[in-house]
């Protein structure tokens, strides 16, 4: 579903990605891991679209992103994938429920139905009790979850996450990982994680180890 090849990318002199070839298939569950600076959250960044490679492919579903003027390429990342970060990046002013609704709006769903799906999705993932409560109203756990939500509104064909339980306790941090095995379950929703959780990586159905800008084989 997901084919990268042959990403390079460079920060002035240092060579961050070396010719990267990687492949994801729907509903997979696979995790990257590696040193710090080994160009785990780069790939993720290309791979969302959020970075350009210097050279290389990366094809969607049929869909070669280079392609895509940045405007296709905004409305094509909004629809097509989801993404939790380390810190939420939850918008303090907005409930939770209006945090989940935005990228819907985006999408420019109308109101009856972001709401909807994001009740849905809330319920879901047992924050039904919390959906007028702000972030600042809301555990670590609680938050990441708001994210979780957020990320699954439009239906991505994936969702990446960098470092998504890095700042959870030992409790929350098992019960985000167990979710998401769950929402593969499901909704057949694919993930590419890049963690420093061994035992988050251990239980994906793929760990993808990155060395000096390489994948290792």
């Amino acid at each position: 579903m997901i084919s990268a090849e042959q990403i390079k990318k460079s920060f002035g002199e240092v060579n961050v990605l070396k010719g990267v070839d990687l492949s994801i298939q729907k509903g997979e569950i696979v995790s990257v891991v590696g040193a710090s600076g080994a160009g785990k959250t780069t790939l993720l960044q290309i791979l969302g679209t959020l970075d350009k490679p210097d050279s290389g492919d990366i094809v969607y579903d049929g869909t070669n992103v280079a392609s895509l003027n940045e405007k296709e390429l905004s409305a094509f990342r909004n629809s097509n994938i989801g993404f939790v970060f380390q810190f939420h990046h939850l918008l303090p002013e907005f409930t939770a429920l209006e945090n989940v609704c935005i990228p819907a709006y985006i999408a420019k769903k109308s109101k009856t139905e972001a709401t909807a799906r994001a009740k849905e999705l809330l319920e879901m993932l047992k924050l039904g009790h919390r959906i007028d409560h702000k972030p600042s109203e809301l555990s670590g756990g609680e938050k990441q979850r708001v994210a979780v939500a957020r990320a699954l509104i439009n239906d991505p064909l994936v969702i990446l996450a960098d470092e998504p339980s890095g700042n959870l306790d030992s409790k929350t941090r098992q019960e985000l990982h167990e979710l998401f095995f769950e929402l593969r379950d499901q909704f057949n929703q694919t993930f590419v994680i890049v963690t420093h959780d061994l035992e988050l990586a251990e239980m994906s159905d793929r760990k993808i180890v990155i060395s000096d800008g390489l994948i290792e084989n």
